[in-house]
């Protein structure tokens, strides 16, 4: 009887980076989900970032995005690390930059695994991450008129 990771299906896919960017046009699921189709891939997880009304008690108008000439590059690694950590089969990882209104989406991650379990903690590992690492800068606009800037995402 076989073990059960000596399928192929069971490991991580050689390249399962599918889809990276960081963009100043409107986001779209579909892609992001499209990107991480794998026919191996038991567990499939999808997260998108929403632009909310309100921050700390405050009520959020509009916001923008603005990152580092690195980010992408950081992305990459943080994307990395996940494929290291975990068997994707595929992931695809998209933040927008740039003025966004309530409602708009700022991020989508997915990620395609074996198995629902790694898939779930494999995305929560990558938005996280990404989150804290990749160097992209949020400026929100409230509506009593004051701004703050917020670091990392």
């Amino acid at each position: 009887m076989a073990a059960r990771y000596d399928h192929p299906g069971e490991q991580a896919a050689q390249d399962p980076i599918r889809l990276l960017a960081i963009r100043d046009t409107p986001l779209s699921v579909d892609e992001v989900f499209t990107a991480v189709g794998d026919s191996a891939a038991g567990g499939t997880t999808l997260f998108v970032g929403t632009v909310r009304n309100h921050d700390g008690g405050a009520d959020v108008d509009a916001l923008g995005y603005s990152c580092h000439p690195t980010a992408e590059a950081e992305l990459r690694r943080v994307a990395e690390k996940v494929c290291a950590d975990y068997p994707v089969r595929a992931l695809a990882a998209v933040h927008r930059v740039g003025d966004l209104e309530v409602g708009d989406i700022a991020v989508v991650v997915a990620v395609s695994c074996p198995h629902r379990g790694e898939a779930f903690e494999a995305s929560r590992q990558l938005i996280d991450t990404l989150k804290h690492e990749v160097p992209i800068w949020k400026h929100q606009k409230f509506s009593d008129g004051t701004e703050e800037w917020v670091g990392a995402c």
